[in-house]
């Protein structure tokens, strides 16, 4: 049974493989550690946006995913660094003959499987920050003036906090303010005292703030209402914040590509390189040809074996009939 896909490895590739397998390791060590700081600093974004967003949204379970992805790079990392470098010293290679073939199965199906994992994350989970954060501004713009309500005391800080710190205002624009910072009127479409709290207005303005009233064409001469003239904040929150945290996720997930590319060309190269120096008993400076490969037989004659062994192994064995008696021999009459 031929293996799959065989490659001819002389002294000399030999020796290359193991070296470049050294460097794409550390680089594989470095974006795993970059995939673990970026996904921390993305959990810790949500952490502090946490009141403005639907506890029902997803999209938490793409940092976390990706934690755990780029911990699995970083280990993969450091132990193909440390298997490539000892593969050059006959001395050094035995410890590893053992536990290269579990720590190979671990990386592909672990590893492997956690970073896909988080790069479908970051490519589906980003659709649904818009409805959270639709739900989740929504339920803090209605509890702002709560300040003595259990639960909600601290809405109003965190709300004039995320406007200042992230230059918006309302929701969607700053009119949304006029239903729930004001009294209504009974007419529709119309508030008796339309105003945004300080946190809307544009501290870099060189006029003065306008809070009140700002739907009344006469209130402010100076001022037109239908103009972005008023010194407020003009991007709405949800757009903001939706940009911020897609931006996040974006490069997230273009970093989670990478790693898991690196580690596709890390796992790969271990696995030639621990077959090859099987043929030449760990001794990589030995002379000669070697054959490295992925598997030792092709699919279809693996999971042949492998069911005709099952079969042989499960299959009763035939009762043994007694063996049969010789008819006795007829006495030959006297002579």
């Amino acid at each position: 049974m031929a293996p799959v896909l065989p490659l001819v490895l002389p002294l000399q590739p030999r020796v290359r493989l193991a070296q470049g397998l050294w460097l794409l390791s550390w680089l594989l060590a470095l974006a795993g550690g970059l995939a673990l700081l970026y996904s921390g600093h993305l959990l810790a974004q949500l952490w502090l946006l946490r009141t403005f967003l639907a506890p029902s949204c997803p999209f938490a379970a793409l940092p976390q995913v990706a934690l755990a992805a780029g911990l699995g790079a970083l280990g993969t990392g450091l132990v193909g660094a440390g298997a490539s470098r000892a593969s050059l010293d006959a001395a050094q290679y035995p410890p590893w003959r053992k536990v290269l073939g579990p720590l190979l199965v671990l990386g592909t199906a672990g590893g492997g499987g956690l970073l896909i994992l988080a790069l479908g994350l970051a490519l589906a989970l980003p659709g649904s920050l818009d409805a959270g954060l639709e739900d989740g501004l929504g339920t803090a713009l209605a509890h702002y003036k709560d300040t003595e309500v259990p639960g909600h005391c601290h809405a109003k800080r965190l709300l004039d906090e995320l406007q200042l710190r992230h230059h918006c205002c309302g929701r969607h624009g700053y009119k949304d303010w006029f239903g729930i910072h004001r009294i209504q009127s009974n007419v529709e479409g119309l508030y008796l005292i339309d105003g945004v709290p300080f946190s809307c207005c544009n501290p870099h303005s060189p006029r003065p703030c306008l809070q009140s009233r700002l739907s009344e064409p006469h209130a402010h001469p100076l001022f037109d209402p239908r103009q972005p003239n008023l010194n407020l904040w003009a991007q709405g929150c949800h757009g903001v914040l939706l940009q911020h945290l897609q931006d996040l996720a974006s490069v997230l997930g273009g970093g989670l590509a990478v790693t898991f590319l690196l580690q596709i060309l890390v796992l790969l190269g271990l696995r030639y390189l621990q077959t090859a120096l099987e043929g030449v008993e760990g001794v990589i400076d030995a002379e000669g040809d070697t054959q490295g490969y992925l598997f030792p037989s092709g699919l279809k004659d693996m999971l042949k074996t492998a069911w005709r062994q099952g079969g042989v192994a499960h299959r009763p064995a035939p009762e043994e009939a007694p063996p049969e008696e010789a008819p006795p021999k007829e006495g030959l009459p006297e002579a």
